[in-house]
This record gives C-alpha cells, structure tokens and sequence, in this order.
C-alpha cells in the first residue's frame, strides 16, 4: 500500500471501507440517474486529493518541479502541495489489492476544472486576470481530450453518450498539472498572517526569491514544505489575486496600509541582496562555530587517546577555520551595520514623506481659512452683531411693562415667614417623634428589669425551696441513723448481759 492510500484511508472520514466500492466504481454513469450520489463521491475524491498533497504524501512532482525546496530547520520538500500532477504514476499510488484503480477519478478531475477548485497550471501562470473570478455569464467548459476519445470510442459502438462528464471505466487518468485552489489560499494566509507578525519596518517587508524561500518554505510545519513549483504558484497568486505582494519575478516586497508604491525599485532589489547575504553569511558563521566545536572535541578526543597527528590535525583545521569564521564575522558586522543604515533611512524617507503631506494638508487648510486679516475680520464681525443682539435684548426689556420693587419685596418676605412657620412646625413634629420613642424606650427598659427581677426572685426561690427539701432529708436520714445506732447498742449490752448470767 502506496503512502498516499495509507493516508486517505486513515485521514478521511469519506473512505470508510464500505464506501470504497462506490468511491472505486464507475460512478460518472449516475451523474444524472444519481446526482447525489454522483456529488457525493466527486467532493469525497476532491477533498482527499487536496488534504493528501497539503500533507505531502502524494510523491509524483510534476515536470515543471524539477527541483524542490527546503525548509528553514532542513527538511527537504520531495513532492508539490500546490500542484497535483495526473497520470497513471498517481492511479498506480491510488491502487488497492480488493478494488483495483478508481476508474472514474477522470470524471473528479474534470467536474474540479469545471468548478475552479483545479486550475491547469498553464492556464494560472500564463492568465494576465484571476482564473479563479469567473463571469456571472458561464460559457461550457471545452472537453477535454478523454472525453473526447471516449466520445469517439462510443459513437464507434453506435451509442450516444452526453461528452460531459463522460469516463469510458478503463482506469487511465489525462497527464496534466493542475493547481489546487483550496490549498494555495491555506498557504496563502497562513503566509500573510506570518508576515504581519514578522514586519516591523520598511525594510522587513522586502525579500529575495531565495530568502522568501528560506522563510515561508515551511510555513505548514511538519513535512509539508514548499516546493519551488509552489512558490512560483504562491507568489503569482499574492500579487495577481490578493494584491497583497509587488513581485517582478525576483524581488517580493509585501504592501502595507501605509504605502501607495506598486512597483520594486531599484532600492528594494539592493535591500533584498543585502538581507540574501547577510542570510547567508549568518548560516555560514553558524556552520563554523559548530565545526570549531567538533574539531575542538576532536582534539581533546585525541589527546585523552595519545593520538598526537589526529589532535594535531584537528587544531590545524580549528585554525583555520576560526581565521574563517573571524573574516566572516567582521564581513557580517559591515554588512548589518549598512543595513541598519539603509533602514533607517527607509524610515526617514516615510517620515519626511508624511511631513510633505502634512505640509499640503496645512496649506490646504490655511488657504480654506484665508489668513490671519480674515479671521480678524470674521471676529470683528462677530462682536458687532453680539453687540447688536445685546442691545436689541435691553430694547425689549425697557418695552416691558414697569414691576413695583416695593410690591415684589413684601411678597418676598410672606414667602419666607411661611417658609420658616412650615420649618418651625416640622421641628414641633420632629421634636415630638423623638420624645415619643425615648418614653417608648424608657417604659420597654423597664418592663424588661421588672422581668428580670421577677425572673431572679422566682430562681432564688427555687433555690431555697431545694434547700430546705434537702436539709429535711439530711435530718430524716441522721435521725434513721441515730435510732438504729441505739438499738445495735441496747441489743449488745443484752448479749453480754446474758452471757455474764451464764457464766
């Protein structure tokens, strides 16, 4: 069993092993006796394609991928997760022992063309619009050469068969590389979305073809790393589709909210070198230290044995590659040290980009206002007619009709001798209320002492009560005591009487 039948069968739901005659058979027959069927199986065999080329396992990189890429911790890519190549390398990986080669994985392929969610890759990087926005005015899709030779094969056989959608059951697949849409607008916003993290200045946003490589090769994780094929797909779509990147075939530099440039510049293709080789070296300084640790460790090995011409060659061969990383070093500092230059003054330009602005913006503003002579003008104009509404209120007023000042202070004075009965009355009340609830309380403190008085007196008398029961006892028991006592007595003194007679 291929790596790839292994992962569908245990990843997808769709495959379940009583599914898998249906999803094996000549299904492309039921496309209108059975549409749902026909739907359901056509989206089972979609979805497994594209989540197996996202993971990596489907090994049949098409000829355009002659080269794969690598990932920044080194894992080398070894098939394509945006392209999908068809072929009979692909229907042999899909191959099982019980039901043999999914015969109708023609007709899959062709319903994907149909519906954009499989774009032939020719057809994406040669299209100077988006393939993937399509007219509200829908033209047939031309057939595509298996349908057309199945087309013939049938009408041969004198049978009519609808061209569209058409598989003849014999198991062979059209070669073709086609781009899967589902998958390269995953990895497109995963890219996005790590680039917005990673992109503090201007400078940050440009790149090299090969450092975007070393960056977002493996922006999936796990297996799955970018092909050189995906990256080409993956860059035409950000600039083309998204408008999210400038890209002149070697030089990306993503776009931001605060930039209106749309072309690479001259100065974006010397930034992109510069931070390409400072890339470089940074790994090149990285592999010598880690190859003067060695041969340091070689050399102590060696000593520790007595091996004098290894630990000698390896302290030769530690020299000269600390000489190497020093040159590296200081070139690395240089380099770094331009670069923080060329960023700074990137930063500059914007700023002295945003002051220009600002400067219009003020003019704009100052000449909408027209001078300081007019804004005093304005004001002079303004306190002329405040001046005209003052006096033309006191006009108004004078017209009125004359108040008695006299007749205004003795209603004055009434209100105010009943609004300080009405206080005074209030107080009487409030006074009152107080008085009230003090003889309340004076008269519940005492019913609450007569009950405990009562209550003690009534506890004392039982006390004396059990006192005197007590003592009666106590007087019963010693006078039962005291008769007894005498009458033990009286009957010894007669025991010894009577033994005296008897003597």
């Amino acid at each position: 069993m291929s790596e790839l039948l292994a992962y569908i069968l245990a990843n997808e739901e769709s495959f379940r092993r009583a599914r898998l005659p249906s999803l094996y058979s000549d299904f492309s027959t039921q496309r209108h006796t059975n549409p749902d069927g026909y739907a359901t199986n056509i989206s089972a065999w979609q979805r497994a394609l594209a989540h197996a080329a996202v993971a990596g396992v489907i090994h049949s990189p098409s000829p355009a991928s002659r080269y794969h890429g690598v990932g920044k911790d080194g894992t080398e890519a070894n098939s394509d997760l945006l392209v999908l190549r068809t072929g009979n390398t692909l229907m042999a990986e899909l191959e099982t022992k019980e039901w043999g080669r999914p015969v109708a994985l023609q007709s899959v392929i062709d319903e994907a063309v149909r519906s954009n969610s499989m774009i032939p890759l020719e057809t994406f990087q040669t299209s100077s619009t988006s393939p993937l926005k399509t007219s509200w005015i829908r033209l047939p899709s031309p057939p595509t050469l298996s349908q057309v030779v199945g087309w013939g094969m049938k009408q041969l056989r004198g049978f009519i068969y609808d061209i569209e959608g058409y598989s003849d059951g014999s198991g062979k697949l059209q070669a073709m590389n086609l781009v899967l849409v589902d998958n390269l607008k995953e990895v497109a916003k995963s890219v996005l979305a790590a680039a917005s993290n990673l992109h503090n200045s201007n400078t940050d946003c440009i790149y090299s073809k090969e450092l975007f490589m070393k960056r977002f090769a493996n922006i999936l994780g796990g297996k799955s790393v970018l092909s050189y094929l995906d990256l080409d797909v993956l860059l035409i779509f950000l600039s083309r589709d998204e408008n999210a990147i400038v890209y002149d075939g070697e030089t990306i530099k993503f776009k931001s909210a605060k930039s209106t440039v749309d072309t690479i510049t001259h100065e974006d293709r010397t930034i992109a070198s510069l931070k390409t080789i400072i890339s470089d070296l940074t790994g090149q300084v990285e592999s010598l230290e880690s190859k003067i640790r060695e041969l340091s460790l070689r050399a102590k090995n060696a000593v520790v044995t007595k091996n004098r011409v290894v630990a000698l060659s390896a302290l030769r061969s530690r020299k000269v590659a600390e000489n190497s990383l020093k040159q590296r070093a200081d070139t690395l500092l240089q380099l770094e040290e331009v670069y923080l230059k060329l960023e700074q003054a990137a930063d500059q330009v914007d700023i002295v980009r945003i002051m220009q602005a600002s400067t219009g913006a003020l003019k704009s503003l100052h000449a909408q206002v027209g001078g300081v002579e007019k804004v005093e003008d304005v004001v002079e104009e303004l306190r002329e007619e405040m001046t005209k509404v003052d006096e033309v209120g006191n006009v108004i007023i004078e017209a009125g009709p004359a108040i008695d000042e006299g007749e205004l202070d003795d209603e004055l004075a009434a209100m105010e001798e009943q609004e300080q009965e009405a206080r005074d009355v209030e107080g009487a009340e409030a006074t009152r209320r107080k008085l009230a609830e003090l003889e309340g309380f004076e008269k519940s403190e005492a019913e609450a002492e007569a009950r405990r008085r009562a209550a003690k007196e009534a506890s004392e008398a039982a006390v004396s009560v059990d006192y005197d029961s007590d003592l009666e006892d106590s007087i019963g028991k010693l006078s039962q005591m005291s008769i007894e006592e005498n009458s033990k007595s009286h009957d010894a003194k007669a025991k010894e009487t009577g033994r005296v007679t008897a003597e």
